[in-house]
Formats: C-alpha cells, sequence, structure tokens
C-alpha cells in the first residue's frame, strides 16, 4: 500500500503540473482576448481537475486485497 500511496503521489503532482501548463497554454492561446470567457474557462478548467484527482486518491487509498497465509 505504501508504493500506491507514492506512486499516486507522484502522479498526482506531475499530472497537476502538466494540466496546469496544459491549461494556461490554452487559455493565453484561445481567449486572451477576450477576459470574460477567459476566467470562465479558468474556473472550469479549475474544477475540471477534480474529478480525476478525486479517483486517484481513492485508487491510492484502497486496500490491497487480503490473501491468506500460504501453508507448509
Amino acid at each position: 500500500m505504501r508504493l500506491r500511496i507514492l506512486f499516486g503521489t507522484l502522479a498526482l503532482i506531475l499530472g497537476l503540473a502538466l494540466y496546469a501548463l496544459a491549461v494556461a497554454a490554452l487559455g493565453e492561446r484561445f481567449f486572451s482576448p477576450h477576459r470574460a470567457v477567459e476566467a470562465i474557462f479558468y474556473a472550469l478548467a479549475g474544477i475540471a481537475w477534480i474529478w480525476p484527482a478525486a479517483r486517484l486518491t481513492r485508487w491510492m487509498q484502497r486496500a490491497a486485497p487480503h490473501r491468506p497465509p500460504m501453508i507448509g
């Protein structure tokens, strides 16, 4: 479980950084002249990352399946 949390944390940090860069590039390229539309885009993009992050967090916290002890 510790490795799952480590990998999940690293994936969350890296994924969020890449997501932020992509959103900033898209916002600057397509919505820069329209400030109100740009603000709405950033608000929606700021909320949109929560769903994948929540799924990743649930996966990180899920316990490993129980394996019975080996006999013999």
